[in-house]
């Protein structure tokens, strides 16, 4: 059970840092780093890592800086500043030449990482819901997932006396087994509290549903007008489901 939240007062200052509102003011938290700067942090590290493995196979090959330039086609300051981390963008060619040379193979891979940067559209989504609650329920948007360093969070959480709901948005079904395989990585670790698929009622979304409902029906059982009926009156839905909304 949750500790009873205050209803219908202005949000204190420790409310106002947290992002937890009443239903009545929608925000953001913003101390999350933003994904794109986070994806150049990335890449400014894993280049370092990069040389560091570049220098330490050069010279475990017997390679000179002016054999690999040689090899490649370019200066022999140019190798210089790669390995000291000097130039800001390299070409990928040129590195994927350099790993060669001295044995190794450059593979560039994306792997999932946190939540992808939402539109307007789904912006224009939450809000619909928000606007149908009770004005009982407490309102939360980019609700962190409660593990230390997960950079993943629920796009909004419903909160009543005693009972949560975890609000994940979608405004276009595309890869339903995608879809089920990182909602059930949330259920998993985003802590207590329903869930509740919240999908935009488009032709495209109801017929994407009639083929992934089945992947999903056994996280979500609950269908969305009895999911619908609960949070207009304030109360607990008391299962996860999909609402078109």
């Amino acid at each position: 059970m949750f500790e009873r939240p205050a209803f219908i007062r202005p949000p204190s200052d420790r409310q106002a840092s947290t992002g937890e509102v009443p239903t009545g003011t929608m925000t953001t938290m913003p101390t999350r780093e933003r994904p794109a700067d986070r994806g150049r942090r990335l890449v400014r590290n894993a280049l370092g890592r990069l040389y560091e493995d570049l220098r330490a196979a050069r010279i475990q090959a017997g390679l000179s800086q002016r054999a690999v330039a040689d090899a490649v086609g370019v200066s022999h300051s140019r190798i210089g500043r790669l390995e000291r981390a000097e130039i800001e963008r390299p070409p990928w060619d040129l590195l994927a030449g350099m790993c060669a040379v001295v044995g190794l193979d450059l593979v560039v891979k994306a792997y999932p990482g946190g939540d992808p940067l939402r539109d307007r559209a789904h912006t224009r989504l939450l809000e619909r819901l928000r606007r149908i609650l009770a004005p009982s329920l407490r309102w939360q948007v980019e609700r962190a997932l409660p593990l230390p360093g997960d950079r993943r969070a629920w796009d909004a959480t419903v909160e009543g006396p005693g009972w949560r709901c975890h609000i994940e948005a979608e405004t276009v079904l595309s890869d339903g087994q995608a879809l089920a395989r990182r909602l059930f990585l949330k259920v998993r670790d985003g802590g207590p509290g329903h869930v509740v698929l919240l999908v935009a009622d488009t032709r495209r979304n109801r017929s994407a549903l009639e083929v992934i409902g089945p992947m999903l029906r056994g996280t979500l059982p609950l269908d969305g007008r009895s999911i619908l009926r609960a949070l207009r009156r304030g109360n607990d839905p008391g299962e996860s489901g999909i609402l078109l909304l």
